[in-house]
């Protein structure tokens, strides 16, 4: 996926639940859409120049994920969501 394609916001029930998971610093499994799978603590959701992101702890590194990137995350309080475009 390139950087600079057109950003797709996610449905907002998504957007919900990981608001609530960095709320409560849980852990997620994250998967990408290109397949990467990451086990992550969410810190954050913030936006730069209209484009929504997802900070989190990667064992100590911190990364920022785009929305639209993510496939699906999963947490035991919220189950495997899928994540849909809005």
């Amino acid at each position: 996926m390139l950087i600079n394609e057109a950003y797709q916001p996610i449905n907002c029930d998504d957007y919900d639940n990981l608001e609530l998971a960095c709320q409560n610093h849980w852990m997620l499994s994250l998967e990408m859409k290109d397949g990467e799978q990451l086990k992550a603590k969410a810190k954050e959701i913030f936006s730069r120049k209209n484009v929504e992101y997802l900070a989190i702890d990667l064992s100590g590194e911190n990364r920022e994920l785009r929305l639209d990137h993510i496939a699906s995350f999963t947490h035991p309080e919220l189950g495997t969501v899928v994540v849909s475009a809005e």
